[in-house]
């Protein structure tokens, strides 16, 4: 099984929304904010391919949004998803499957292109597009605070064309490809959990964005129940520490994986590395 970093460019988002009730003084620390309370957040995917899929996972931001939206997300890097695919070796008809672990615009907006003709059409116009059922219905009925992350162009052309396939409990996909449901951040939020021998490494979205998210308080404001969330974190690290698994952070600036572990004041990072340097362990 062959797996890469696929990254599709960065945006800014609030500090304060990013990191929720936790003071400034003590996360710009670690993510210092700009003029504006502004801090970096990666778009960072994750590819896997079996010999027999090739899988994407989320989808980033897109391009064919207007200016105006874009303005609220200060974009820069590449956000042309086929053309960052195709640095990486891969074309966009080579993928089978894409995993939309929620639809927030920020994840799913590379899932739908649009052509000179003003007509939606899939990105990957080969692959089956995953994603829970839970988090399909959330999307076509959200509550007043997720309302502007969702964009039904996004999705909706997919539905139509008959290429979403609906999740409805946790499940295995493929051998050793895992979705798992989670329901703080938004209902129905998939995190990916592969196998690799006797490791694992999970694609945890924005269940945990960053290695700074490790910390129980740092929840993000973005999270429809910080109650949830918090519940969640205490199931996931039970299990997670004690075979040092591997967690893949898909919105930090700094951080591509980690290994966390427990002290007397809760849970923390031990180490963080790239993907690669993960991989090349034994």
């Amino acid at each position: 099984m062959k797996l890469k970093t696929i990254n599709a460019g960065f945006v800014k988002v609030d500090g304060g929304a990013f990191f929720g009730v936790v003071p400034k003084v003590l996360w710009q620390k670690l993510i210092p904010a700009d003029e504006n309370n502004l801090v970096p957040n990666i778009l960072r995917l994750l590819l896997i391919d079996d010999g027999q899929h090739v899988i994407l996972i989320d989808t980033g931001l897109g391009n064919k949004q207007d200016e105006k939206f874009f303005k609220n997300y200060h974009r820069y890097g590449n956000h042309n998803l086929p053309e960052v695919l195709q640095e990486n070796g891969y074309s966009v008809d080579q993928v089978t499957d894409v995993i939309l672990t929620h639809l927030h615009a920020d994840h799913s907006g590379g899932a739908v292109l649009k052509d000179g003709q003003n007509n939606y059409l899939p990105a990957f116009p080969k692959a089956k597009y995953w994603v829970s059922l839970d988090q399909w219905n959330h999307a076509l009925n959200p509550n007043q605070r997720e309302k502007a992350a969702f964009l039904p162009e996004n999705y909706m052309p997919l539905y139509e064309q008959g290429l979403l396939h609906f999740v409805d409990k946790d499940t295995e996909i493929y051998p050793n490809i895992f979705l798992k449901h989670r329901y703080g951040h938004t209902r129905g939020l998939l995190s990916v959990h592969i196998k690799l021998g006797n490791r694992w490494l999970i694609y945890a979205s924005d269940f945990l964005p960053t290695a700074y998210h490790i910390y129980e308080p740092y929840i993000m404001s973005y999270d429809i129940c910080a109650e949830k969330t918090l519940q969640e974190k205490a199931e996931f690290f039970q299990w997670v520490v004690e075979q040092d698994h591997c967690i893949f952070f898909n919105h930090d600036p700094y951080n591509e994986c980690g290994i966390i572990y427990r002290d007397k004041k809760g849970h923390k990072v031990k180490e963080t590395f790239t993907l690669e340097e993960f991989l090349a362990r034994k």
